[in-house]
């Protein structure tokens, strides 16, 4: 007989899965996951969002489970803790409303903002500077700076105060050193998306182990950080070596910026590819739009910063500056409501994991 699980939330069933796991633990070496929950029998509500946070959704212990439908058990664990995984950001986001809003309406709510930010920009680019090469003869660095800075440090700060609601709620510790290298070390290999085998995850194959969505991840997360090097390299040359940009192509921001921004490219439209390829029923689907514009927005900013670079020089800057420096400015302001905080959350829920007892095998 099928058990009636209309009535129940996304926590209570995920409650109901994970105990059901906990004493089969079939899929103990998968992923941080499964030996995380062997370390209690019960598990509260922020036990639950722990988990479903160290969960990288490889999909691979659905595809290796005995209790899945039509079991009576009904068992699907990557969709569960990704809904929940979901509402914990819905539910520590600043402000909640926008969340949710953006988590279930993503691709119109990040188009329209592009578009508006696009028309705003192109505006500012007619009030050209007196003064500016490159770049800056379109719109001048202060104007930027006085623009950016503060999109990009408010939701940081927000993104701060939901990650110390988080930790509070998962019961976090004392942080050491070592648990952020440890978790550190595990965010720059990937390692909860290797299956736990070393051969990958089924991501968009049940039938097959592919290391794609592992390289795919590390093609955008290190592209990003890549570029964000550059941006960084560029203010410390401007502000305390005084050399001001355009810079050269042999440039340490070109250096890091040009390749960054091919990765992130590359990274993105493989992500979409796979997500485009794999069963929207083991995620959270009423989200799927959600996490899709994120994906597409990062790729958006990569492709058309590095078309502004090959447009220098033509009458294509204009419009390609208004057009870039709109969806990084939508990038800035949705991070705490995009998946953009999934990876501060996912490098949170492992440094907590980090600073936990290691489960001891049952006699």
């Amino acid at each position: 007989m099928s058990l009636d699980l209309t009535s129940l939330t996304a926590t209570e069933e995920a409650r109901r899965q994970i105990e059901i796991c906990n004493a089969c633990r079939y899929c103990e070496g998968f992923c941080a996951v499964f030996p995380a929950m062997t370390r209690q029998k019960a598990f509260a509500d922020g036990d639950l969002t722990q988990l479903a946070n160290l969960c990288h959704n490889c999909r691979g212990c659905y595809y290796a489970c005995q209790y899945t439908e039509p079991h009576e058990f009904a068992l699907n664990i990557p969709a569960v803790l990704a809904e929940v995984r979901v509402e914990s950001w819905e539910r520590l986001a600043r402000p909640q409303a926008l969340a949710r809003l953006f988590q279930t309406q993503g691709v119109a709510v990040a188009g329209l903002l592009a578009i508006a930010l696009a028309w705003f920009f192109w505006a500012l680019t007619a009030l050209r500077p007196e003064s500016g090469a490159g770049f800056y003869a379109h719109l001048a660095h202060n104007t930027l700076v006085a623009i950016f800075v503060p999109a990009f440090l408010l939701p940081l700060a927000l993104i701060a105060l939901s990650l110390r609601d988080y930790w509070r709620e998962v019961g976090g510790g004392r942080v050491r050193l070592a648990h952020i290298l440890q978790a550190l070390h595990s965010v720059a290999r990937m390692k909860n998306l290797s299956g736990g085998h070393g051969e990958g995850c089924n991501f968009e194959n049940g039938d097959r182990f592919s290391d794609r969505r592992r390289v795919f991840h590390q093609l955008m997360m290190y592209g990003f950080l890549l570029c964000f090097a550059s941006t960084a390299s560029g203010t410390v040359m401007h502000y305390a070596l005084g050399w001001q940009a355009p810079y050269p192509l042999f440039s340490l921001p070109k250096i890091l910026g040009i390749p960054g921004g091919v990765m992130m490219v590359i990274g993105g439209g493989g992500l979409a590819w796979l997500k485009l390829r794999a069963d929207p029923a083991l995620g959270a689907a009423r989200v799927w739009g959600g996490e899709m514009a994120f994906i597409l927005l990062l790729t958006l900013v990569a492709f058309t910063g590095l078309a502004l670079y090959a447009a220098t020089g033509t009458p294509l800057v204009a419009p390609l500056v208004a057009i870039h420096l709109a969806n990084v400015m939508v990038l800035f302001l949705l991070m705490p409501l995009s998946k953009m905080v999934h990876g501060f959350y996912r490098l949170t829920a492992l440094v907590a994991e980090a600073g936990k007892p290691t489960p001891k095998p049952e006699d």
